[in-house]
């Protein structure tokens, strides 16, 4: 195996991780609308993910950073080609981080209001805008032969992307309320549990249906396996949040994002862009990587840090692993 071999499943676990973490993330903002009935219930569930929120984020900014180092050409042309969806997702998210910290700054209701709504949109647009931005990285985009993106952006608006965008909504909302269902106590803590129930219903026939049809389009044995495995660990997922099993109904929705981001990956692989209009111009690990010497260092540099990293972030969700509720709250001031 190649070190640009090497540097895409990196890329991989990198996004996967941060679709694990930041989508039950995103999932929680989403359900400050859908399922808290008052501001103390909406405080709880900001709550539960109060403490971690921006370290999920640093997931994408390694992705990202990781991307730009190994593969300059797929980070060139990606950025460039989908650069209005991806600007959008990164409005929300600077929004969304002023939003979690400005909301109790002060008690005026129309000024906590308007951040609460910040929260719920620019949770549910970056969920949704991943999944059109991915999709369309598997099933492929109009690249000439210089490696530009020649499209449009509406282009990037095909019937595969939206229900690869509506997957992703979808999966996240119920990843999120199977957190809640597991980080809360008491009234709001039964309602996540239902409310899990009917979001994974929901998830499972548009789930199928865009993995079958990544199956069809680009896949081999392996994302055949994924497939199975994403499938069978929602329904699992589901089983267990019926039970009242939170920690496995969470193991096992966590497992469906891991699943599913993994299959869309094993069916992107070797390419990393593909082109629609002549398969030689598509984007691919030999060709748009950097050069050896650079992924040897950064090899290094990994091996280093990132065990660190991932030890710091178990430590964080460990300290903060308890329970909440309303009557956790403190007084407004």
């Amino acid at each position: 195996m190649h070190l640009h071999d090497v540097w895409f499943v990196l890329i991989a676990v990198l996004w996967i991780g941060y679709f694990f973490l930041e989508g039950f993330d995103f999932g929680i903002g989403v359900l400050t609308k859908l399922l808290a009935r008052d501001r103390s219930e909406r405080r709880v569930l900001i709550n539960t993910i109060g403490p971690v929120w921006d370290g999920n984020e640093v997931w994408l900014l390694t992705a990202g950073g990781a991307t730009f180092a190994a593969f300059p050409d797929w980070y060139a042309t990606l950025f460039s080609g989908f650069y209005i969806p991806l600007l959008i997702i990164l409005v929300c998210l600077i929004v969304r981080g002023v939003a979690f910290e400005y909301r109790h700054k002060r008690d005026g209701d129309a000024w906590q209001t308007g951040w609460e709504h910040a929260i719920f949109w620019t949770s549910l647009l970056p969920a949704f805008l991943w999944g059109v931005a991915f999709a369309n990285m598997v099933h492929g985009v109009a690249i000439d032969q210089h490696k530009d993106y020649v499209g449009s952006f509406w282009d990037l608006l095909n019937g595969y992307s939206i229900l690869g965008g509506l997957v992703t909504l979808s999966l996240f909302v119920f990843h999120g309320a199977v957190f809640a269902a597991l980080k809360t106590v008491g009234e709001i803590r039964g309602r996540a549990r239902a409310f899990g129930l009917r979001a994974g219903l929901l998830t499972i026939v548009p789930a199928a249906a865009f993995l079958l049809w990544t199956q069809l389009h680009r896949g081999d044995g392996w994302s055949l396996a994924a497939l199975v495995v994403a499938v069978l660990a929602l329904v699992g997922a589901l089983a267990a949040l019926r039970t009242g099993r939170e920690g496995w109904a969470f193991t096992l929705s966590g497992l469906t994002v891991v699943a599913a981001v993994g299959m869309l990956f094993l069916a992107l692989f070797p390419n990393v862009l593909p082109s629609t209009l002549d398969p030689s111009w598509s984007l691919t690990v030999g060709n748009a990587s950097s050069a050896g010497y650079t992924l040897k260092v950064m090899t290094i540099v990994a091996a280093v840090f990132a065990p660190l990293v991932m030890l710091y972030q178990a430590w964080t969700y460990w300290v903060f692993r308890k329970r909440i509720g309303v009557h956790h709250l403190p007084a407004e001031h």
